[in-house]
């Protein structure tokens, strides 16, 4: 199991996988364990159905969350911790981070662990989904999230701290700025560095696969000095780089007329909050978004809702070396155990994983699998009951799509 040839390296950039590749793999918490379970069963039919046995995922459960509590005291023990950083990819079930204690996140953890700066999100309307817009087929989006930045880097103080104290007097004293004596803190990081380097993957990604439009997603016009900054960086990164493949907005406006040239990617930016109305009036307008952290978190589980339900949707961390594949949702705790949860985000997570180490063949059962599943209306409660259909279990629901691979 230790083997060196089951470990998936990086070699001048280009990922070399194996055909038994060792996978870690995190059940989670709440409804982690059925919905992963689930995703690991559909992956590896998947890659059955593929490559018959000459490809195989050995999977490598990882203690973590409540699980890990209970046993080692530590909800992200050292032995995951190593191990992560020996294989470099895995399949994660959702994490509970409990809201206003001292714990800190476990994703953003692993992210910061393996450096996996880019959150990639794609949002495609899946037919016979029931969603809010008239014309949801217009909804077919990926959105880059900045990961190891922003807000999410964890910087804060509890107002009654003593840190809290002596970050309110240094700034009240020698930055002349007010702050009340109230006030917890937290500090918003925007490191060019960090910023340079998803832009140049988000574009890299644009060229690749024929994206037309990269929207900067920013609060500029406010926080001029970080989401300001965030815009700027992104548009040097855009015209000094990618000069032969890039034009903007503003060039299409005073050059071309207003046409995009053929062949081109139009790379254009958006304040924040007009954004979110821009995605529901306009989603045919919008192709590849590029949000710092906390801006990519809002806009994704909005775009999600504009195709009628997040649960379908899986998620990437990605490195230069290194991803994390995950659902978008939560951990739904009160459904946990009760054969309801509806395990298709972490499946197209698994898609993700399968698409990023170079089994597109494998990823692409999983994607016409389950859009036979959407549109023959076998499905969950949670969208059974806006199609008005009996839904399937967890378990049921996998079978069925199980049954779909095999055929």
């Amino acid at each position: 199991m230790d083997s060196k040839d089951n470990l998936i390296r990086l070699n001048d950039k280009n990922l070399l996988t194996p055909n038994n590749p060792i996978i870690p793999v995190i059940y989670g918490d709440g409804i982690g364990p059925e919905i992963t379970q689930c995703a690991i069963e559909v992956i590896n039919a998947a890659v059955l159905k593929s490559y018959h046995k000459v490809k195989k995922v050995s999977w490598l459960k990882l203690p973590a969350g409540e699980e890990a509590e209970k046993k080692y005291g530590d909800r992200f023990p050292k032995i995951t911790e190593r191990s992560l950083l020996k294989y470099r990819f895995m399949l994660k079930g959702p994490l509970e981070t409990p809201v206003g204690k001292g714990f800190r996140s476990i994703n953003v953890h692993i992210r910061l662990l393996l450096d996996l700066y880019a959150n990639i999100r794609p949002v495609k309307y899946i037919n016979g989904l029931d969603s809010p817009l008239k014309d949801p087929k217009k909804v077919d989006m990926v959105i880059f999230r900045e990961n190891t930045d922003d807000l999410y880097t964890g910087i804060e103080w509890r107002y009654d701290s003593k840190d809290a104290a002596a970050v309110r007097k240094f700034l009240n004293y020698k930055m002349n700025v007010s702050i009340s004596g109230d006030s917890g803190i937290g500090i918003k990081p925007m490191s060019m560095e960090k910023t340079k380097r998803i832009a140049r993957l988000a574009i890299k990604y644009a060229i690749a696969n024929r994206r037309k439009v990269i929207t900067i997603m920013h609060k500029g016009n406010i926080m001029k000095f970080t989401e300001g900054a965030f815009r700027e960086w992104a548009y040097q990164v855009a015209i000094e780089e990618f000069r032969k493949y890039i034009v903007t907005e503003e060039e299409v406006n005073q050059k071309y007329n207003g046409r995009l040239p053929d062949g081109k990617i139009l790379v254009n930016d958006r304040i924040a909050d007009n954004m979110f109305q821009q995605i529901i009036t306009r989603p045919g307008s919008y192709d590849l978004i590029l949000a710092p952290n906390l801006n990519g978190d809002y806009i994704s589980d909005a775009a999600g809702a504009l195709i009628g339900n997040i649960g379908v949707l899986g998620g990437a961390n990605i490195g230069d070396f290194g991803g994390v594949f995950e659902a978008v949702h939560g951990t739904a705790k009160k459904y946990a155990g009760k054969d309801v949860a509806n395990p298709m985000g972490i499946i197209k997570a698994g898609e993700l994983l399968l698409t990023h180490i170079g089994w597109d063949d494998a990823a692409g059962v999983i994607s016409r699998s389950v859009n036979k599943m959407i549109k023959e209306r076998k499905v969950t409660n949670d969208i059974a009951k806006f199609m008005k259909v009996k839904p399937l279990g967890t378990k049921e629901f996998t079978e069925n799509l199980l049954d779909i691979i095999g055929k």
